[in-house]
Parts: structure tokens; C-alpha cells; sequence
């Protein structure tokens, strides 16, 4: 089984109490059956009969976790109990026992992988489909492109494997990976910029994983701006970043807290801990599709930390934590995007 790879973190993760606060659907549930420990302690009866995957509570378990790999971050083992959960739902889909939703949702996104490029040029922006609902955040990031001077090819489509394997569906997900290379080297992209945290994720750490190469440098949106040196002409000043899920937990990429230096900002602590995940479930990616009444939860509890929710600016990378953070925490929130833009 797939969870075989996460003996260290089964092994002991069900015993440990320590990272049950950074656990963000236990706290809004109030339940021990959505923190690290007893998601262990269910997977490790899996081996002493115990449990079985034909236990639906359990499995509807393994989709509710947000995946903000916080508790893996953070843990002073480093025990990787956010892999062991990835590992599991790949280990339900192989058993055939993967819920109705998920297999809804894995089939409507299984039609999407296709993409199309339009301009010209070796530098390339990937606008997914979550980025590209937002028209703010699209309008700000083509000023900053422009702020650069540099006149990116733009790549629209659907997934490039991200979901497949949120999900559980590896072969799915590497099929997708190395389809999105092919499409990359026959556009003969050289340096592809990402806003979505998810996407960034995918390309610098599945791919490799997948053994699938990419033809191209892969850049964060940050990243972009700083390597271009734009000059900025406004501070951004006061305000409260959350740091995402995937930049910080999955990939320890600073370049965010970077850019926010060079943009003047003056970045105040956000709630009662900076080692919490305040992004809605963004590390599941589709936790909306499963599950929106949890998502609205976790953008409330967000909101409930928030000292004066009118006027606190929050500025996040994901378009997803954007969206859900201003419809049900009721925030002012901007993007990455937003706030350079607003500084130039």
C-alpha cells in the first residue's frame, strides 16, 4: 500500500498530541477524528483489522483534511503524517472505495486536460482557472508584466495533475504531468511564471516526483517580480500577509516574505500563532467541490482572529483564499498581484 512509504509517520503520529493545534478541521469541527493522531491511529488499523476502507466515516475522514501541511512543517520529527493522508486517499481510490463525489469531481476534471497558448515568445504565464475567475487579480498581474516589460505568452487550460493527485489518482495526475511538458516544450516555453501557489507546487515538486521534466524554469509570481527588479514608486505599508499553505509548508519558499520587503510593507502577526494555516483548505485544492459549508468554517475562524476585520488589509497568494476569505469572513483581502500592482 501506499501508506507502507509513511511507517515513521503511522507509527508515530498515532501516539502524538503535539501538532493537534495546528490541526485547522479538528478546531473547527472540534473533533479528535480530524487531527494527524487518530487519522494514524485509523490507517494503522488498516493493518491490524480494525478498520477497513469500506468504513465510509472514515474514508469521508481522509477527504475532509486540508491538507495545509502545517503539522508536518512544524513537527520537530519531521514526521510527514500530511504525505501519509495523501498516501492514503491514493490508497482508497486503488481499492476501488474512493466516494461518489470524489469520483464526480475527478471525471469532470479528467475532461479538462487540455490547454492553448496565445501570443508569442519563450516566457510564458500559466492563468488557471482559478487565478482567471478572479478579473482584479488577472488585471493586476498584466500590469505587472508590463511593469517589467516583459510581454508574456499566455497558457489557459485545465488541470496539469495537481487535483488528480489531491484526490488519490496517481497514474491520472503523471498522465496529465507529462502531457503538460509535451505542451510546454512544443510552445517553446524557456521560463514559465505561476501565481497559483497549487500549480507552483505541482511543477516543482510532483513533476519531479513523477520523474517528468520539465523543458523550462519554473517561477512564483514573487519570484518573477524580483528577478525583473520592477521598481515600485508606493509602499505598501501596514498589513497582515497569511502565509500559504504550499509556498511555506509544502516548499519553504520565501520569495513572498522577499517581494513583501522590497514593496515597504510593514507585516503585523496575524492571530494567535504564525505557525496556523489561515487558507480555507487551499492545500486540498478542490475542498470547495467537497465540502463548501467546512470552507465557509474555516474562513470564519480566520475571520474571528482578524483584529478589525473592515479595515485590516490580508494579503494571500491563492485566489482561493482571497475568495473565500472576503465572502464568508466578510475581509479585505488582495493577492499578491493586487498589492504589487497597487505599489507601482
Amino acid at each position: 500500500m501506499h501508506i507502507d512509504k509513511y511507517e515513521e509517520a503511522m507509527m508515530n503520529c498515532r501516539f502524538c498530541f503535539m501538532c493537534r493545534h495546528l490541526s485547522t478541521i479538528g478546531q473547527v469541527r472540534c473533533t479528535e477524528v480530524d487531527t494527524p493522531r487518530i487519522r494514524a491511529a485509523m490507517l494503522y488499523g488498516l493493518r491490524t483489522g480494525t478498520n477497513s476502507f469500506d468504513d465510509s466515516d472514515f474514508v469521508d475522514a481522509l477527504y475532509r483534511q486540508e491538507l495545509s501541511a502545517c503539522c508536518t512543517h512544524h513537527c520537530v520529527n519531521h514526521y510527514d503524517e500530511n504525505g501519509l493522508a495523501l498516501a492514503a486517499r491514493a490508497d482508497v481510490v486503488e481499492a476501488g472505495k474512493a466516494p461518489a463525489a470524489v469520483v464526480k469531481l475527478m471525471e469532470k476534471f479528467s475532461k479538462s486536460v487540455n490547454w492553448s497558448a496565445s501570443g508569442k515568445g519563450d516566457v510564458a504565464w500559466f492563468l488557471d482557472e482559478t487565478t482567471a475567475e478572479d478579473a482584479a487579480v488577472v488585471a493586476a498581474a498584466k500590469k505587472l508584466f508590463a511593469a517589467a516589460k516583459v510581454s508574456p505568452k499566455t497558457i489557459v487550460g485545465g488541470s496539469i495533475g495537481k487535483v488528480f493527485k489531491v484526490l488519490g489518482y496517481l497514474p491520472e495526475a503523471k498522465v496529465a504531468a507529462v502531457r503538460f511538458a509535451e505542451f510546454l516544450k512544443a510552445e517553446g516555453v524557456k521560463t514559465l511564471v505561476v501565481s497559483n501557489p497549487a500549480a507552483y507546487d505541482a511543477l516543482t515538486k510532483d513533476y519531479p516526483e513523477f520523474g517528468v521534466k520539465l523543458p523550462c524554469k519554473v517561477l512564483c509570481i514573487s519570484s518573477f517580480l524580483l528577478q525583473a527588479k520592477v521598481k515600485f514608486a508606493k509602499k505598501a505599508g501596514e498589513l497582515y500577509y497569511l502565509a500559504d499553505d504550499f509556498m511555506r509548508n509544502y516548499d519553504g519558499c520565501e520569495c513572498p516574505e522577499k517581494l513583501l520587503k522590497a514593496l515597504g510593507a510593514v507585516n503585523r502577526p496575524f492571530g494567535t500563532n504564525d505557525e496556523e494555516s489561515y487558507c480555507c483548505g487551499e492545500g486540498a485544492v478542490v475542498l470547495d467541490k467537497l465540502n463548501l459549508p467546512l470552507v465557509k468554517a474555516l474562513a470564519e475562524y480566520v475571520a474571528e482572529r482578524a483584529d478589525d476585520p473592515k479595515k485590516d488589509k490580508i494579503v494571500v497568494l491563492s485566489a482561493y483564499t482571497k475568495k473565500y476569505l472576503k465572502k464568508y469572513g466578510k475581509l479585505d483581502v488582495v493577492t499578491m498581484e493586487e498589492l504589487a500592482a497597487a505599489c507601482l
